[in-house]
């Protein structure tokens, strides 16, 4: 261990019964090979957060996807990254007028008549935003896994329970999603703290570097620590794998969104078990595949 990383792991050791430092076949076991995400779909060749980007990631051979997740002004759940549609559909053609074009602020009915695709590229025109029963459709059909934001839920008070009762309804908080193939995480603290109180047996992730102080109130609601890539090192990665989440697991620790090869064996060297890419068979040539 370096320096750097005994100094962080030293910080924590007053956290008894949280902290669980791991044992050599452990530790063996945490470095397989990290599991690579396709980032909105495999975004770098398709429209981001559509049904073409999960079907590309899955011709790739990419089991998880991962997308963001929004409430239309109707309360419909949509699978939209911005906040505003003007971006990656056409909006202000079909709707001008209407700014500033943002998702809360449209229908379901009206968003599904805007092109999400054609910004990408001629061959994507048509492609349009999902609701989230339609990702979950296509997700089942290519029996992929889910890695679901919940995006900026300030701005939807109470999405957590919508998006729970979807994914009820949809099957997806059955025993088998639950437990191999649906993972829910947020910026928001809070978001990810109403998730895991509503329904402890979902695996849930913070999006976000917290300071290894505060590691132990995380791994209270959290099982990942999910991080941007270039704001983690060694040490932290260690101070991570430190902790025992909710579940009595070790905290896992996913990054974010690493799309060249030499950043992705940069963050590999530093024991992650997850990276999340636009190009993810790019990660998986120089890394490989744990899954």
């Amino acid at each position: 261990m370096s320096a750097r990383a005994a100094t962080a792991t030293a910080a924590l050791v007053g956290f008894v019964g949280v902290l669980v430092l791991p044992t050599a076949a452990e530790a063996a076991q945490e470095h397989g090979g990290p599991a690579v995400v396709a980032h909105r779909g495999a975004s770098g060749y398709a429209p981001e957060n559509t049904l073409k980007a999960i079907d590309k990631a899955d011709r790739l051979g990419f089991d998880w996807v991962e997308n963001d997740v929004q409430r239309t002004k109707d309360g419909r759940l949509v699978v939209i990254h911005d906040t505003n549609l003007a971006r990656t559909t056409n909006v202000e053609q079909v709707f001008p007028g209407r700014a500033p074009y943002n998702v809360r602020d449209f229908t379901a009915a009206e968003i599904a008549k805007l092109d999400a695709g054609a910004w990408k590229g001629a061959e994507f025109t048509g492609a349009r935003v999902p609701t989230l029963t339609q990702y979950l459709d296509r997700i089942d059909h290519n029996h992929q896994k889910l890695l679901m934001e919940i995006k900026a839920p300030e701005l939807y008070p109470g999405i957590e329970k919508d998006i729970l009762r979807v994914l009820g309804k949809e099957g997806w908080l059955n025993r088998d999603h639950v437990r191999n193939r649906l993972v829910i995480q947020s910026f928001s603290a809070d978001s990810v703290r109403t998730v895991h109180k509503r329904r402890p047996d979902i695996t849930t992730g913070f999006l976000g570097t917290p300071a290894t102080g505060d590691l132990p109130r995380y791994a209270q609601f959290a099982d990942r620590i999910n991080p941007s890539s270039g704001t983690i090192s060694a040490g932290y990665v260690a101070a991570v794998h430190a902790f025992r989440g909710p579940h009595g697991k070790r905290l896992k620790l996913f990054t974010w969104t690493v799309n060249d090869a030499a950043t992705a064996r940069r963050v590999a060297g530093l024991g992650v078990n997850g990276i999340i890419s636009n190009f993810p068979d790019v990660v998986r040539k120089a890394v490989g595949d744990g899954r």
